[in-house]
């Protein structure tokens, strides 16, 4: 018997000597050596889930290895954020979020998560916001709503308070042109164009895949667009800066990040293999279908761009002096 527990001994010191030994191995195995996680922060069927979804299934491709999309929405992005944040850094989990991760750590004192808990690993699309007006509307421009509303009630519809399209309305309505028109939150952005398109609500203000086919059936009016330059699908439609109504572009944004112990060569080779996907002409041409344009770009420029739009969107806020409990 007592033979037997030397050899039973033996054998146990063997196996974790064993043990040890492949630990490192296959920690020392090229990323990624296991399914990766895309924990989107959004419902399906939203732009971060869209966005995720044709990412995805390209770095499917690529890696050889599931890429698995898990939806977690709620709380505006916070629920998923949080998740993430406390995630074993390693790669295998990637938020996939909107420009909500920049706009509720100002917005809100329980939005469960910081900044400094992530970084960036890249900006994979972008698109500007868009203010429509019903197709009753009196009004032909912005600037004629505006100078409207001093005499009439007007208010604007959104998917809800602190997206990026509720703070671009109220910076341009309440900040540049000092006009009082109220904001009608509602549940996402499609509720805020119905209640536009039976004429319920004057005006909405979305993200511009949501309304573009409704600009194009004239089932809304395109009164302004928040981008740099005039959007090539909807060329007609004026932007706020050539109205005189803003000074900067206001975009939502999709975007990858990791926790941030995450080792570097992770989030090196995540960065380098989602910019592939992106400069896929297929890929880019699927983003185009739904107002999206890639972006993509190196970890530092990504880094640096969402730590601006954190500042940026702070300030704003600030400024409003809005807050959510």
């Amino acid at each position: 018997m007592t033979h037997f527990f030397r050899r039973a001994s033996r054998a146990v010191v063997i196996t974790a000597a064993l043990l040890t030994a492949i630990g490192p191995a296959v920690a020392q195995q090229p990323y990624p050596a296991q399914p990766v996680r895309l924990l989107v922060a959004f419902a399906p069927g939203g732009p971060a889930d869209i966005i995720a979804r044709i990412v995805g299934q390209k770095l499917n491709d690529l890696w050889r290895e599931p890429v698995v999309i898990e939806n977690r929405g709620g709380a505006g992005g916070n629920i998923a954020a949080a998740a993430a944040a406390s995630a074993e850094p390693n790669g295998y989990t990637v938020l996939v979020t909107t420009s909500a991760f920049a706009v509720n750590p100002s917005l809100s004192a329980k939005a469960g998560y910081s900044p400094d808990e992530f970084k960036t690993v890249v900006v994979a699309a972008t698109t500007p916001n868009l203010i429509v007006g019903a197709p009753n509307l009196t009004a032909s421009t912005l600037r004629e709503v505006i100078a409207s509303a001093a005499k009439e009630n007007f208010t604007y519809g959104t998917a809800g308070v602190g997206t990026t399209p509720h703070l671009s309305a109220e910076k341009i309505f309440k900040l540049s042109a000092k006009a009082n028109i109220v904001h009608a939150p509602f549940t996402g952005a499609g509720p805020a164009l119905n209640a536009v398109m039976g004429g319920h609500t004057p005006l909405a203000s979305v993200a511009l895949p949501a309304a573009m086919e409704l600009v194009k059936g004239k089932q809304v009016k395109a009164l302004a667009v928040t981008s740099r330059e005039r959007m090539p699908s909807l060329p007609d439609v004026p932007t706020a800066r050539e109205l005189g109504l803003s000074d900067d572009e206001d975009a939502t944004w999709v975007a990858f990040l990791v926790p941030a112990k995450t080792p570097q060569a992770v989030i090196d080779k995540l960065n380098a293999d989602v910019n592939k996907t992106l400069a896929d002409a297929g890929v880019r041409e699927q983003f185009d279908r739904i107002g999206f344009a890639a972006v993509g770009g190196s970890v530092t420029d990504s880094q640096n761009y969402v730590r601006g739009e954190i500042t940026k969107w702070g300030d704003i806020i600030r400024k409003l002096e809005l807050k959510q409990e």
